[in-house]
Parts: structure tokens; C-alpha cells; sequence
């Protein structure tokens, strides 16, 4: 009898670890973490801890400030790794000394790097007052997000929702910034960069650049922190600047994506402007 052998090649998936991470929670309870918040005033600025939602890859962390300005802040890492359940984004200045990253980042009042705001054809508009402010957090298989929406925004005598959804992916510097209008009607949205002291400045076509000295305020040291916004120039109408933040004003539109990043000179890889510049000019346009 002859049998015939059959050969099963079972293939084998290789998961990558994933190095990204979220974090919220309210400042009374820093070991308790959450996965949604909300207020109908529109405002847990005082109430959570780092001031609302955060998320980070092994690069740089990101958090949206749960209050009008819902400016971005950034987080600056000397080394590659997830920190912000040990730091809680403030760390201590032992940690600090022993390489651990820092809010070296100042956003003022400001929309900070790549945060988000409205146009109504003559001012810009903040996603204020709000008949209801919510925030979430999620960790996904090889990403993280977070997400702030904005109910009943006062708009050219109407309301509209706004939805923001940010996103970090493991090993992709970037981060994704996805707005979205929550109705039938178009909006204009504003984002941006904002201006640092002693900054050096890059105004492109596709994206804003600023690399800067920065210290004193909450971190320990004094470090250059360069920000980035990176975008489709097809996507605005118009871009004003001031002594405090260069806008993009976008086109009527329902949805827009752009992109942020990050790097500072105590990090390995990317640790000079002509690197992070380079890095900048190097990705991947829309």
C-alpha cells in the first residue's frame, strides 16, 4: 500500500511589539487609568492628569489639552521607549537626570504644534463653548489614538461638532491628526505652529518647521526641541502669522488630515536641526 504524505506548511506570524501606549486619568487618581472622559462645560483642564488625553510611540508623546484651546503639547524622550505611565508627563528631575524624557515643549496660549480651531471668514474661532466636551483613549494592535469631541461649537450662527482623532503607530515618528465636522455643512478649520524664543523658523510649502532652546519651566535643563506640521498645501486657503503662532486656514471641507512630529538634541538618531529638517524633507507627502 502506498500512502501518499502530505505536507502541511503552517505558516508562522511574527508579532512586533507594540510601542505605543495611551494614557488618562484624573489628577486625584494617577493609578487609576481611563479610557473616556467627558464635561459639559467643556472644560477638565484642572481635572485630569497632564491636563487630557495622551498617547506616545517610542519617539515622542502627544497630549490634546481638554479645554478651549485643545492645543497639542509635545513630550521630548532622549531615548526611544514609552514612559508616560512612569512619568505621568511630569517627571522628576531624578528621572530626568537618569535619561528620562521631559515637558521641555511651551504652548502658552497658543494651538501649540498642529492643535485645532475654526474660521468663520474673519477671526479664529475656538471649539468654545461646547453643550458637551468628551475624550477616549484606545491601544490598538500596533497603534494608539485619541480622540476629543467637541458638541454644539457656536459657527457662523449655527453648531457644529468637531471631532479630533490623533494617532501614533510603533516606529513611525509621526503622528496622524484626523478633523472631522460632525454634520452636512462644510467648515474651515485652523491649525498651526506655534513660535518658541529663539527659534529657528522654516515656512515650506508642505510643512512649518521650528527648532528651539527650551528649559526652565517645568523641566529640568535646557535642551533643543524641534516641532514640525506637515500638510497637503492643497488642502488651505490661506496662512497668517503672528509674534505667537504661524495658522493654516483650511478650505471649506468636512475632514482634514496632517501630520506632527517632533525630535531634540539629546536623542541618538535625530539630535540636530539639519537632521530633523532632513528627516522632515525626507517623508512622505500626502
Amino acid at each position: 500500500m502506498k500512502y501518499n504524505l502530505l505536507l502541511l506548511i503552517v505558516p508562522v506570524l511574527a508579532f512586533s511589539e507594540n510601542k505605543t501606549d495611551v494614557s488618562l486619568f484624573m489628577d486625584k487618581a494617577p493609578d487609576t487609568q481611563l479610557t473616556e472622559c467627558a464635561s459639559k462645560s467643556g472644560d477638565l483642564y484642572k481635572k485630569l492628569g497632564h491636563h487630557g488625553p495622551a498617547i506616545e510611540n517610542e519617539y515622542v508623546g502627544y497630549r490634546m489639552y481638554f479645554d478651549k484651546k485643545t492645543a497639542i503639547d509635545l513630550y521630548s524622550k532622549p531615548k526611544p521607549r514609552l514612559e508616560l505611565k512612569q512619568t505621568k508627563w511630569y517627571s522628576t528631575p531624578e528621572q530626568q537626570n537618569k535619561g528620562w524624557g521631559a515637558d521641555h515643549y511651551f504652548v502658552g496660549k497658543t494651538i501649540g504644534a498642529g492643535g485645532v480651531r475654526l474660521w468663520d471668514g474673519e477671526q479664529i474661532v475656538p471649539l468654545h463653548p461646547v453643550s458637551k466636551r468628551s475624550g477616549r483613549v484606545s491601544k490598538e494592535d500596533d497603534s494608539s489614538y485619541l480622540e476629543i469631541l467637541s458638541e454644539g461649537v457656536p459657527y457662523k450662527g449655527d453648531k457644529v461638532d468637531v471631532l479630533i482623532r490623533m494617532t501614533v503607530t510603533s516606529s513611525v515618528r509621526e503622528a496622524t491628526v484626523e478633523v472631522t465636522a460632525l454634520g452636512d455643512d462644510e467648515v474651515q478649520f485652523v491649525t498651526g505652529l506655534n513660535h518658541r524664543e529663539d527659534e529657528t523658523w522654516f515656512s515650506k510649502e508642505n510643512f512649518i518647521l521650528s527648532w528651539a532652546p527650551t528649559g526652565g519651566k517645568v523641566a529640568v535643563g535646557k535642551i533643543d526641541v524641534g516641532a514640525a506640521i506637515l500638510f497637503n498645501p492643497e488642502d488651505f486657503e490661506d496662512r497668517k502669522d503672528s509674534d505667537t503662532q504661524e495658522v493654516l486656514i483650511s478650505k471649506p471641507c468636512k475632514q482634514l488630515n496632517y501630520r506632527i512630529t517632533s525630535a531634540n538634541s539629546e536623542e541618538t538618531a535625530v539630535n540636530t536641526l539639519e537632521q530633523f529638517r532632513t528627516l522632515v524633507q525626507g517623508t512622505e507627502s500626502f
